[in-house]
């Protein structure tokens, strides 16, 4: 077995960062990254990666020809490995059994055939990808269906990734997991997926597992950080009435060593490719175990972060005297999070489409997110793209901010402020700007979770 040439299948999000990492702490490996879309491919092989990460042009740059590769031709990355990561998309179910819930495979059962089928020697295979638990007892068998001697181990070594700090949680990660059958050859190949992370990994920090709760981990950790969110944007509405200050409940639970600091920071709502899928895919698993309250704690986690999203469009409706008609609107981000351009399940889409049937005029800006957007919302019409903020604000009527960039906080908004109409609001879905400076300046502003500062009586 070729164990010092590893395979991924899936050059997105997770692939591409992961084996990037894996080149640069492990020089002795030939890491080669194959994907079935070419222009993404492409992409890798350039200068214009498809993949927007702080410090990841660097690690590609320093890497990429000389260990880690990037191709198209498939089935010849898999008979030349000896390991395979499997890090294709598993995107939510929009059609029959479980359509919207459970978690979409056929990409992944493509994959595993397509290892099957290509295998000429025994194989390491790891499930990277976000998967229901037990799905490597499917991925097991479809790869020994076929006949023949060659032997598959699949192992799960879920990512914990957060967009925006991906490269350095890869470098400096809390903790690595990798579960595995409790055999001699599941072990064995768990001990050959140890020794890639022990390169640059403290030993401490690599937990082994069984393979079931390797893959339920995944799911879990991202349902309790979802949960962390919607829990702190629910009080919020509460502050909001009793004139409570989210920002100074926040600081004193989390001060709680119980609870810790991070997940707290009220805002328009949590977005990404992981959170709501995960916990849609984890509250679908426990409706089949017949867990039913179960399930619907968790779906209504997902159900705090829509009302949040509502309770933000009704808000500003209120707030500009009930009618958004033909008044200008520009949202300072369209990201689901700061650094980085990904805008899956972002809360900026479902605002954007809101104010546009409310007839509003809106202006979109993004340091990195505008290309997305535009595919995001081309049903839409009337929507303008712009990436500087001062042309994107200036004539407009409000400003929502919806992704936390740090340039949105060192704007020069008295400039802002003198080229908009009047009065001037901003919405802050984020909390990151100096509300009582803006007041101060003119604007009527909105916090979240915070008392208004208006200039009406």
């Amino acid at each position: 077995m070729k164990r010092n040439n590893i395979l991924c299948i899936g050059a997105g999000y997770v692939g591409g960062p992961t084996m990037a990492m894996i080149a640069h702490k492990c020089p002795q490996y030939k890491v080669t990254v194959v994907d079935i879309n070419h222009e993404r491919i492409a992409r890798w092989n350039s200068d214009d990666l498809p993949v927007y990460e702080p410090g990841l042009d660097e690690i590609i740059r320093a890497t990429r020809g000389k260990n880690l590769f990037f191709e198209t031709d498939i089935d010849k990355g898999i008979r030349e490995s000896g390991i395979i990561f499997v890090g294709v998309n598993t995107p939510t179910k929009t059609f029959g059994a479980g359509a919207g819930k459970a978690a979409d495979l056929q990409y992944w059962e493509k994959t595993a055939r397509q290892i099957r089928e290509a295998s000429e020697s025994p194989k390491i295979v790891v499930e990277k990808c976000t998967i229901p638990v037990r799905t490597a007892l499917a991925m097991e068998r479809i790869l020994t269906s076929k006949d023949g001697d060659i032997r598959f181990d699949v192992l799960s070594n879920p990512e914990f990734l957060a967009e925006g700090t991906a490269i350095h949680d890869l470098e400096f990660p809390d903790r690595v997991l990798i579960g595995s059958r409790e055999t001699p050859n599941g072990l064995e190949a768990r001990k050959a997926i140890v020794d890639i992370y022990l390169n640059w990994v403290p030993r401490e920090k690599i937990i082994e597992s069984n393979i079931w709760s390797s893959e339920l981990s995944k799911l879990v950790a991202n349902a309790f950080l979802a949960q962390r969110i919607s829990s702190i944007n629910a009080i919020s509405a509460l502050c909001e009435k009793t004139e409570a200050d989210i920002a100074e409940v926040s600081r004193a639970i989390g001060l709680d060593s119980r609870l810790g600091v991070k997940f707290l920071n009220a805002s328009v709502g949590f977005g990404g490719s992981c959170f709501k899928k995960d916990i849609l895919n984890l509250a679908y698993i426990c409706r089949t175990y017949g867990l039913e309250d179960v399930a619907n704690y968790w779906e209504s986690v997902v159900d705090i972060n829509e009302y949040q999203k509502e309770r933000f469009i009704l808000g500003i409706l209120d707030a500009m005297f009930n009618t958004l008609a033909g008044k200008g609107i520009c949202l300072f981000g369209f990201a689901f999070k700061a650094d980085t351009g990904d805008t899956r399940e972002t809360p900026a889409h479902t605002i954007a489409r809101r104010l546009c049937e409310e007839k509003a005029e809106l202006v979109i800006t993004d340091p990195k997110a505008i290309d997305n957007a535009k595919i995001d919302l081309q049903d839409v019409d009337g929507i303008t793209y712009e990436p500087d903020p001062y042309k994107a604000a200036r004539g407009c009527d409000a400003i929502a901010v919806m992704t936390e960039w740090k340039v949105y906080t060192e704007l020069d908004y008295q400039r802002i402020y003198d080229s908009m109409a009047k009065p001037a609001f901003i919405f802050d879905g984020r909390n990151i700007l100096d509300h009582k400076r803006l007041h101060e300046m003119g604007f009527n502003v909105y916090p979240i979770g915070k008392p208004p500062l208006v200039h009406f009586t």
